[in-house]
C-alpha cells in the first residue's frame, strides 16, 4: 500500500504531466509530421526506382492512446538507489512493479540517476525475473555497460513499430530503456509505444488479419561477413559502412561457419550461404503469439522486418529489394517478409499493418535518468527519425528481459 504522502505527490506530478501533454500534443504532432515528411523527401531522392511507393508511418493520431498518468511513477524526492536496494520492502519499488504488472509498461521519472546506466539497469530489472543475452538479433548493438546495449539504429531513420526479436524462435518477454542523454527540446527524440491489445483487436477485423492468422509469416534476414570488405562504402551515423546492416559474427557472437550454423539452427532458422560467406536465413512462424496472462493470442509481427525498414536508413535506403531469397546479395536490402506460405503481402496489406499500430500509439518523452520498462507482448515500440543540434546528444541503453520460447498462436484463444 502506498503512503498517503507518496500517493498525493504522484497524483500532483501526474496531473501536471497530463496537462502539459494535452497542451503540447498538437505541437508535438506537427513537429513529428514535419520530421517524417523531411525524411520521406530525402529517401525519395535516392530511392531505387524498382521499389514500390513509400509508406510513411505516423506513429500516432496526435492524441495519445494511453494517458501518461496511468503508467508514470514519479520518483521525486526519493533516493532511488537506496529504494531499489530495499527490494519489496520499498513502497516505491512496489509501485513500480505494481504499475508494470497492471499495465505492461512503467515509466520512472525524476529518478536523479542522471547518466548512471548501471543504476538505471537495476531499476529496469525490478519487474524482470531475469535478463537475456542479445544473440541472433538483427541490429548491430554495442554493450554500453554490463547487459545494457545501445539501440543500434541511426537517428536519420524512422523505426517502424515492432516487437523485439519476433524473427527467431526465442524472444524476450520485456525490455527496459534507460535515458543517458536526451534532446534539449521537449518531445524531440521521443520513443513511441503502441497498445498491442487494441492493435490485435483491430487487425483481426481486417482481411489482412485473417490472412496473417491463416498463413503465418516468413522472415528473411541476410547477414554480411565481417571479413568481406568488397562491399564496404562510407561510414554511416552508427559507425557502420554503408550497405552493411549487421554481420553474422556480431549478430550471433560467433567467428566460424560451424558455430554460426549451429547457433542459427538453435534459433529455428533455415540457412543458405551466398558468395562472400553471405548468410541468408528464413524463419517460418505465426504472426501472433499466445500471451498467458491474458489467455489470448496477440499480434507479434510488423513491417519492421520488411525491406521498408530501410526506407530512410543511411547507406541502405538506395538499395533495391532482393530479387529472391536464393539470389539475395550484399547489394540488396537484407530484410524481407512474406506470408508463411511464401505468398507476397500486397501494398494494401502493408498499409493495414502500419496503420493498425499507428492508430494506438503514444509518445514517451525522455528526460535524463528516465527508465521505461515495456512488456514485449502488450506493446510494440518504434520512433520517428530525429535530428541533433550542435552539442546535442540522445543516448538510450536497452536492457533485454527474460527469454522465452515462442509457441505462436493457440487455437480458440482470440480476442
Amino acid at each position: 500500500m502506498l503512503s498517503l504522502t507518496r500517493r498525493l505527490r504522484t497524483q500532483r506530478a501526474l496531473s501536471t504531466l497530463a496537462s502539459a501533454n494535452s497542451a503540447g500534443s498538437a505541437s508535438l504532432y506537427n513537429g513529428y509530421q514535419a520530421d517524417l515528411e523531411q525524411a520521406a523527401a530525402a529517401a525519395q531522392n535516392v530511392r531505387d526506382p524498382s521499389l514500390p511507393e513509400l509508406i510513411v508511418p505516423q506513429f500516432w493520431t496526435g492524441t495519445p492512446a494511453m494517458s501518461a498518468s496511468r503508467y508514470v511513477v514519479d520518483c521525486t524526492g526519493a533516493d532511488v538507489r537506496a529504494e531499489v536496494a530495499k527490494g519489496d520492502n520499498s513502497q516505491l519499488v512496489q509501485e513500480i512493479k505494481g504499475t508494470f504488472e497492471d499495465l505492461g509498461v512503467v515509466h520512472m521519472k525524476n529518478t536523479g540517476l542522471e547518466e548512471d546506466l548501471a543504476s538505471m539497469r537495476l531499476c529496469a530489472k525490478l519487474p524482470m525475473p531475469a535478463e537475456m543475452v542479445y544473440e541472433g538479433g538483427a541490429n548491430y548493438r554495442d554493450q554500453l555497460v554490463e547487459n545494457v546495449f545501445d539501440t543500434g539504429a541511426p537517428r536519420e531513420a524512422w523505426l517502424h513499430y515492432h516487437h523485439e526479436m519476433a524473427y527467431v524462435n526465442q524472444s524476450t518477454r520485456m525490455l527496459g530503456f534507460c535515458a543517458k542523454a536526451v534532446c534539449k527540446e521537449p518531445g524531440k527524440g521521443a520513443m513511441f509505444l503502441s497498445d498491442n491489445v487494441a492493435v490485435t483487436r483491430d487487425i483481426l477485423g481486417t482481411e489482412f488479419g485473417a490472412k496473417l492468422k491463416e498463413r503465418g509469416i516468413c522472415y528473411i534476414r541476410c547477414l554480411t561477413d565481417r571479413e568481406d570488405t568488397n562491399n564496404l562504402g562510407e561510414v554511416n551515423s552508427v559507425g557502420e559502412p554503408a550497405g552493411v546492416y549487421n554481420h553474422w559474427q556480431q549478430s550471433f557472437g560467433c567467428d566460424t561457419i560451424p558455430e554460426v550454423e549451429a547457433a542459427a539452427k538453435q534459433k529455428g532458422l533455415a540457412l543458405q550461404w551466398g558468395p562472400g560467406r553471405y548468410l541468408r536465413t528464413k524463419y517460418y512462424t505465426s504472426g501472433f503469439e499466445y500471451f498467458p496472462p491474458l489467455d489470448t493470442n496477440l499480434l507479434y509481427s510488423s513491417v519492421a522486418d520488411h525491406d521498408m525498414w530501410f526506407d530512410t536508413w543511411p547507406g541502405m535506403s538506395q538499395l533495391p529489394r532482393m530479387a529472391s531469397y536464393a539470389d539475395a546479395s550484399p547489394v540488396d536490402r537484407p530484410l524481407y517478409i512474406t506470408y508463411g506460405d511464401d505468398s507476397e503481402m500486397t501494398k494494401a496489406d502493408l498499409n493495414t499493418f502500419v496503420d493498425a499500430y499507428d492508430q494506438h500509439g503514444f509518445p514517451i518523452s525522455w528526460e535524463t535518468g528516465d527508465v521505461v520498462v515495456v512488456c514485449n507482448y502488450r506493446f510494440a515500440h518504434g520512433r520517428p527519425n530525429y535530428s541533433l543540434a550542435e552539442g546535442e546528444e540522445r543516448e538510450l541503453g536497452v536492457v533485454l528481459g527474460e527469454m522465452f520460447d515462442r509457441v505462436g498462436q493457440k487455437p480458440g484463444k482470440w480476442l
